[in-house]
């Protein structure tokens, strides 16, 4: 084993501290800096959406460059942590340039800007992961690891829309004093939260096993042939697609079905609650019934859930809050358990090409989870479209209305309901992966010492 079999408490908070910065920076992204650009800067709302979807077209070549650089390269820090200190910077200063611009701001400089900013996303995020499923070999342990860092994320979110509300009940509405607040937030706290993580936690080397090196074109038919990830990918694309599409609906369901906007930020902080606070149940569920029938079960929680909200009409708020509390409070089991599994994916891979490639495997997972949050986007805006829905119209027609919640609540339980069934017969077990370990551990060539053991 690379690590004895259970990590402390500390040690996992360390590792996973920086994704309770991280993750904050892309609820605002989402939530306001579209409608702070059309609004407050001037600029038309379409050139502020095709500007943020561009942006986006250089992860199509930035993500496998990182994550297969963070495989092969050997440096003095280790394989993932130089690309994490690397991409902070990056990260920290195209977030304040996004955050607070200046009053010329243009479309091209939020593009530009918001390319660096997804760039120094990848250079900390995808590193992180890929190091997260190399900490442990344990089936379980893998799950507590992944947890931990779904965990923080969620914190994250928490604290960010508890001080939002906070600051709009002390009369700060302004977006652009919220943003500021964030992004001093950000810049003071990532850099401390980093180093915890990098100077505590340690970073083993490769895996590797004892036959000749592969070429690339070898190593990519490996990845198409191995059953179990691409099962993963299609199970974690529908999953994305189908939550992506409710969350893209949230606002606009309150405003022009409900009639309740001003509930939208209590809605989500409570979800994430919910979330956050279900984490260990559903960790301990997966340790009893195995992690890819939980992550079936979290997912048809959700789909349960979801088709409720399809026969909500204006003057169910509450209900329609405390449905969507219980619905999400399975959401970021869906996020760790998936990347749970993904790390044991990885283990059947390195049996076969003789190489631990997490970073390249997490780069194609990343990829695939930035065209489902993309589809679900679309499917989230046109379908309603299709049905008539405007929501810059005056009223919104009962039958409008109809069709909304119908692709609000129906739509994503089916695409859940479908994700769900890749796991059916999964051909990773708990069982099975003690016999793929156990092969490798046959097989692996003596490693080095370990870069870093403190923890």
């Amino acid at each position: 084993m690379v690590k004895p079999a259970r990590w402390k408490a500390l040690p996992l908070a360390a590792y996973s501290a920086p994704s309770l910065i991280t993750s904050v920076a892309a609820l605002p992204m989402a939530l306001f800096v579209p409608a702070f650009y059309a609004d407050q800067l001037g600029l038309p709302l379409a050139a502020v959406g095709m500007a943020l979807a561009a942006s986006r077209l250089l992860d199509v070549v930035t993500d496998p460059a990182i994550g297969v650089l963070s495989d092969r390269l050997r440096l003095p820090l280790g394989r993932r942590k130089p690309w994490m200190l690397l991409g902070t910077p990056l990260f920290m200063i195209s977030l304040w340039k996004i955050f607070v611009p200046g009053e010329t701001a243009s479309a091209l400089y939020l593009a530009g800007w918001s390319a660096l900013l997804y760039l120094g996303f990848t250079m900390i995020d995808l590193p992180h992961k890929a190091w997260g499923a190399e900490l442990s070999t344990d089936y379980d342990e893998r799950s507590r690891i992944t947890s931990w860092r779904e965990a923080l994320s969620t914190t994250g979110q928490v604290a960010l829309l508890a001080c939002l509300v906070w600051l709009v009940e002390m009369g700060v509405n302004d977006v652009a004093v919220q943003l500021h607040a964030v992004a001093v937030a950000i810049v003071l706290a990532l850099p401390v939260l980093l180093g915890l993580c990098l100077f505590t936690t340690p970073e083993h080397p490769p895996e590797r096993l004892d036959h000749g090196p592969r070429s690339t074109r070898e190593g990519w038919i490996i990845v198409a042939r191995n059953p179990a990830f691409l099962r993963m990918v299609g199970c974690v694309f529908l999953f994305v697609s189908g939550v992506v599409i409710q969350g893209t609906l949230h606002r606009l369901v309150l405003a022009d079905v409900m009639g309740d906007e001003a509930r939208f930020p209590l809605m989500i902080l409570l979800e994430n609650v919910a979330t956050l606070a279900m984490v260990p149940v559903w960790l301990a569920i997966s340790i009893r019934i195995g992690k890819h029938r939980a992550l079936a079960v979290a997912a048809l929680w959700l789909a349960a859930w979801s088709l409720p909200l399809a026969f909500l009409r204006e003057g169910d708020t509450t209900i329609m809050i405390i449905n969507i509390v219980i619905r999400g409070s399975s959401f970021a089991s869906i996020l760790f358990l998936a990347n749970s599994i993904a790390a044991d994916v990885i283990d059947v891979d390195t049996l076969e090409s003789g190489e631990q490639r997490s970073g390249l495997f997490f780069a194609v997972w990343g990829m695939v989870i930035k065209l489902a949050l993309g589809v679900g986007v679309l499917l989230g805006t046109a379908l309603p479209a299709e049905f008539g829905y405007d929501p810059s119209a005056v009223s919104v027609s009962g039958d409008v209305q109809s069709a909304l919640m119908s692709i609000y609540g129906i739509v994503p339980a089916v695409l859940m309901g479908l994700g769900a069934l890749f796991l059916r017969g999964f051909p990773v077990t708990k069982q099975v992966h003690a016999q793929i370990r156990a092969k490798l551990e046959a097989r692996a060539m003596p490693r080095s010492i370990p870069l870093n053991t403190s923890a």
